[in-house]
């Protein structure tokens, strides 16, 4: 009998710029759901979040220098390749017939992703495509409550909470996981570097250092 194949996480992101606490994050899935790796996929042109301040191209070098060196966080650049508008059907799609039919995809999203899940462009298909996994604070739980009546029916028929069911199918439930708390956001590293501020606590040296040396976010109010 086959080994079941080790599942492979895809973050998401504008990385407008990639800050410690997505790194965190992906660190948290990486361990605890037991992932083989994580692909991290900077948006090129997003449609459900405000426009990126920074240049795609620039945006990706950041996400290299964060990566770098660190041989299970791996990158895809479909969607800064593609000048359409990014949407996540499509690129699991195209991630999906890399990995083939019977590996585990397991898409990593935070708690208010997850939330406003069904205003996403054919989010549907998402189940068909991998498993979600949502990164939730310690001591909370998904409120249900306040999902939309369709993705709160999804949820309660798709919802694991062991990480090793990822490995049974390679697509289709929804796994919450616990991530430690970190209040880093982009817009307050946007803000702060708009005040020539340096917040070296909020970002990975070398993502700093490339900020500084390129002039970036200084116009940022």
């Amino acid at each position: 009998m086959r080994e079941p194949l080790a599942p492979v996480g895809i973050f998401g992101g504008t990385f407008d710029p990639i800050h410690n606490a997505h790194l965190c994050l992906v660190e948290e899935a990486h361990r605890v759901l037991g992932l083989d790796h994580v692909v991290l996929v900077p948006a090129g042109n997003p449609q459900h979040r405000d426009r990126p301040v920074i240049s795609a191209e620039r945006r990706l070098a950041m996400v290299r220098l964060a990566v770098a060196g660190k041989s299970w966080m791996q990158i895809d650049d479909g969607e800064i390749r593609n000048t359409s508008a990014s949407y996540t059907v499509p690129t699991l799609l195209r991630l999906r017939q890399a990995y083939g039919a019977e590996r585990p995809l397991v898409l990593l999203l935070g708690s208010d992703a997850f939330g406003g899940l069904a205003s996403w462009q054919r989010w549907q298909e998402l189940f068909g495509l991998a498993h979600i996994a949502v990164a939730t604070r310690p001591g909370h739980t998904l409120e249900t409550g306040l999902l939309s009546p369709a993705l709160r029916n999804e949820y309660e028929q798709r919802v694991r909470q062991d990480p090793c069911s990822l490995t049974t199918a390679p697509a289709g439930f929804i796994l919450p996981f616990i991530m430690p708390p970190m209040e880093t956001s982009a817009t307050a590293i946007r803000a702060a570097l708009g005040r020539s501020e340096k917040p070296a606590d909020m970002l990975p040296a070398a993502v700093l250092e490339y900020i500084a040396r390129n002039q970036l976010y200084q116009s940022v109010p």
